[in-house]
């Protein structure tokens, strides 16, 4: 089969070594003779599975005994309704940062809660920069402190953590495991797996135990972190397939060296891929570079005329993809951790190339 390279957003790639192991278990997985698919969550097999997966994500991130780990459903599109059931805990204000299209859905759905104040909104200059943190109008009445530290479709990413006397909320799906972070400055961290983590239908929350119990009245019984923390994430069936997927992606960075190397790599791919846009007069990005994401780069076109051509080609070449959202236009390329240096190095190639033909 020929190495292609998938530069999709989300559900993008995973590790050839994680999709080996899969294919060789998927009729059957251990002893168990049946199919990681169909053994029961509450067996031997599976419980085993979430409690190794767990063990892992818990040693990669440092994460603090004092946090519980919940593997949920519903994507992190059901924790912007979560956070606020279970953090208001009596008061009547938030505070979030509105930074991109994933932030704007948190907001919105946060005002279904509580009174939201936007303290700081880069949408005025189209989601390319985000303020200082010394001139965010935080509300110090507000429950705690939504924000996204990097936004998927702008390719927009904080260098800095904001620093506060409330909880710390993070949407971290397109950026969790991609290097370390303290998770100790976090009340709750929440993120999609189909990043960096596993296949779609996987969300992980990691949530501080004194923000647990307190949830709003008259939500749904699975809204409640209390509900989920006391039966191990399995009060109703979980997503089995993309829980037992994660439990390989996090052996599989733990190969790698951990976060602090899946940092460098990261890095490292970035850089070249930017290189090569900022050294062209034919591809831009239209973001400030102090807060470019590592995880998320778009680009433009000179010419937007080449855009369907350039896609065209480019998964001719295996490179597949490529399609920035209609809201940004041009190209996208995300490349998480799953992504090798050699697809960047394949993707920087096809452009100078494409460049030189029709630039």
């Amino acid at each position: 089969m020929t190495q292609a390279y998938n530069f999709s957003a989300g559900p993008a790639m995973l590790p050839r070594q994680v999709l080996k192991k899969i294919q060789q278990e998927l009729l059957e997985y251990g002893n168990s003779k049946a199919s990681v698919m169909e053994i029961s969550h509450r067996g031997f097999d599976f419980m085993e599975i979430a409690q190794r997966s767990e063990k892992d994500l818990r040693e990669l991130m440092h994460i603090p005994g004092n946090y519980k780990v919940l593997f949920l459903q519903g994507g992190a599109s059901a924790q912007f309704s979560m956070v606020p059931a279970n953090l208001l805990r009596g008061k009547t204000k938030a505070n979030y940062a509105h930074t991109g299209h994933w932030s704007k859905k948190a907001i919105a759905e946060g005002r279904r809660y509580c009174d939201v104040n936007i303290c700081t909104d880069s949408s005025s200059n189209k989601y390319t920069d985000i303020e200082d943190f010394a001139d965010w109008n935080i509300d110090p009445d507000g429950a705690y402190l939504h924000y996204t530290p990097n936004e998927t479709i702008a390719g927009l990413e904080f260098d800095y953590t904001p620093d506060l006397d409330m909880p710390l909320v993070a949407d971290m799906s397109s950026t969790i495991l991609s290097r370390e972070i303290d998770v100790s400055k976090y009340g709750v961290i929440y993120a999609g797996a189909q990043k960096n983590i596993g296949p779609a239908g996987l969300t992980v929350v990691i949530v501080r135990e004194d923000l647990i119990g307190q949830v709003v009245d008259s939500q749904p019984t699975l809204f409640d972190y209390s509900t989920q923390a006391n039966n191990d994430s399995m009060y109703n069936t979980p997503a089995t397939f993309s829980w037992y997927v994660a439990g390989y992606v996090f052996e599989w960075i733990k190969e790698q060296g951990g976060l602090s190397v899946m940092a460098k790599i990261n890095q490292t791919k970035a850089q070249t891929l930017y290189r090569a846009i900022d050294n062209s007069d034919f591809y831009s990005n239209p973001v400030a570079s102090k807060y470019r994401s590592w995880m998320n780069v778009p680009f433009l076109l000179a010419d937007e005329k080449l855009n369907e051509l350039f896609l065209e080609r480019s998964t001719d070449a295996n490179l597949l993809t490529l399609k920035g959202h209609r809201s940004v236009g041009g190209m996208r390329a995300s490349i998480y951790n799953a992504m090798p240096q050699e697809g960047v190095d394949a993707l920087v190639d096809f452009m100078n190339n494409f460049e030189k033909d029709y630039g």
